[in-house]
């Protein structure tokens, strides 16, 4: 138990600053950043406020379906990834005011990599997923719709679409929408349900020593 919540805490803390990391990239950011992005332009209000409120409603939909994977992990992304979100990305850009192409590729790469080793660390802890992972687990696991690499790119994908729509009705400008649903959004999209479960495979199960992931082979 000990281990799974180490892993619960480490798996969202590294999600929190992967969307830092993928800010600083400026290529977009992954998919559910990419539709808080556009609806935080139609509702003026702090980003981690605003992720918790979007959050909480998500936490309605596990309520119903399946509390299984309401726990300890769902509660710290619900209440403290969007803030970490924040202050990672104010030190980030304190610390490198200006990044360059090249190092914004690296910030790109790095962020992919992070958020889903993150992922796989708190799904395969099994004390709670967050309420955005519930959804297509769910979906998987007990709606049997498909594999959960499927479904995954479907929401994704569904996710960039509104979160675009969003920031343009919300006042943001056609040229301004690749920061928030670019190429590493794109990237994210279709390859993150896939990498999470390569890393609950490889990584994350083998360091817990316990098949515990609930993610569909």
């Amino acid at each position: 138990m000990k281990k799974r919540i180490i892993m619960s805490i480490l798996g969202v803390m590294a999600g929190a600053v992967s969307v830092a990391i993928f800010k600083m990239a400026a290529f977009g950011v992954d998919p559910f950043q990419s539709f808080m992005s556009g609806i935080s332009r139609l509702i003026p209000i702090s980003f981690g406020t605003l992720y918790v409120i979007v959050n909480a409603v998500l936490l309605t939909f596990s309520l119903i379906f399946d509390r299984h994977y309401i726990g300890i992990a769902t509660f710290i992304n619900l209440f403290l990834l969007g803030y970490v979100t924040e202050y990672s990305y104010r030190f980030l850009r304190w610390v490198i005011p200006e990044p360059t192409m090249p190092m914004r590729v690296v910030f790109l790469i790095v962020g992919i990599v992070i958020i889903c080793i993150g992922s796989s660390l708190y799904i395969t802890a099994d004390l709670g997923v967050s309420t955005y992972d519930a959804v297509a687990l769910i979906m998987a696991n007990k709606w049997k719709i498909g594999k959960f690499k499927f479904i995954r790119i479907c929401t994704d994908v569904c996710c960039v679409v509104l979160g675009s729509v969003m920031f343009v009705a919300g006042g943001g400008h056609l040229r301004e929408i690749p920061t928030i649903a670019g190429i590493g959004t794109i990237i994210t999209a279709f390859f993150m349900g896939p990498l999470i479960e390569f890393f609950c495979e490889h990584f994350a199960r083998k360091l817990l020593d316990s098949k515990t992931g609930k993610v569909s082979a």
